[in-house]
């Protein structure tokens, strides 16, 4: 069975563990790309997924402020 999709506050977090660890410089340079890379895949979706809440917080209002223009 497929593992649940983390979600939006998880892999934020995620990330900040990332960066967090990667501030202290105490890794070697394998761990600290391993890290990189897995931090530049969390930071892709994380956008995506604001970049698609952002279109359908402006399609909800540009549909509300439509209804709203009409209504007597």
């Amino acid at each position: 069975m497929a593992a649940a999709k983390k979600t939006f506050d998880t892999r934020l977090t995620e990330l900040e563990e990332i960066i967090r660890r990667m501030e202290e410089g105490q890794l070697s340079l394998e761990e600290t790309l391993k890290l990189y890379e897995q931090g530049m895949k969390l930071h892709r979706s994380l956008t995506q997924e604001l970049d698609t809440a952002e279109k359908r917080m402006l399609e909800l209002t540009d549909t509300g402020l439509t209804v709203m223009e009409d209504a007597p």
